[in-house]
């Protein structure tokens, strides 16, 4: 296991797709990286990268970054970016809390954070993706109009969101409990994560919201 670790830390570091906190591209990451102007969404804590790529693949004009400390899990999502030939996806190692360090200011258009470890001691709340912390360290990289995509199994995340939500009086376009309930629902909500698949099969509902980052 320790080997195989070894061997995916070499071949990630060796990507042409991968980035880490070494790696100064910070106010660049769109004309340096992605060769383009558009728009950079994140996926924070993306672990396999699976929905960056699924992103990616969905929408060809936007750049997407997957972020996690993982290396050997962003090895998985950025073999398979390369794979797939998906020359807008990128994965980024680095933590959550020092994303001011990487990013400038106005540099990101949208976040998605999906099935994140909800914290569910209070003790850790802050650590909670979600939580005010995050959301002061988001709005200082990203844009004015900047929309939040949370996608969880977790009852609690999902509440506690929608209180931190409604405490700094943000704006809700989505909200949605349980998305497979029959409903209709936009095409970036219908890929399955390997966990997502599994949370299912155990009966679990998978959660939705999309909110504006800053006050209008």
């Amino acid at each position: 296991m320790a080997k195989n670790k070894l061997r995916k830390f070499a071949q990630f570091d060796a990507m042409e797709n991968t980035f880490d906190y070494t790696m100064h591209h910070k106010g660049n990451w769109a004309q340096e990286v992605f060769k383009n102007n558009h728009r950079i969404v994140l996926e924070l804590a993306c672990g396999r990268g699976e929905y960056s790529n699924a992103l990616g693949a969905l929408y060809s004009h936007s750049n997407y970054m997957g972020i996690d400390i993982k290396g050997a899990r962003l090895w998985k999502g950025a073999t398979d970016a390369l794979e797939n030939g998906l020359k807008n996806v990128a994965f980024f190692r680095a933590q959550i809390d020092h994303l001011e360090q990487f990013f400038d200011a106005g540099e990101i258009s949208e976040l998605w954070i999906t099935f994140p470890d909800p914290q569910p001691q209070l003790s850790r709340e802050r650590k909670r993706l979600t939580s005010p912390k995050f959301l002061d360290i988001y709005r200082k990289i990203c844009k004015s109009d900047t929309l939040v995509n949370l996608k969880t199994d977790s009852t609690l995340l999902y509440d506690y969101t929608k209180q931190i939500i409604e405490e700094q009086g943000l704006e809700i376009l989505e909200d949605n409990s349980d998305i497979y309930s029959g409903n209709e629902i936009k095409p970036e909500l219908t890929f399955k994560t390997y966990y997502e698949k599994i949370w299912l099969k155990e009966g679990k509902n998978i959660k939705y919201l999309c909110f504006r980052l800053n006050k209008i």
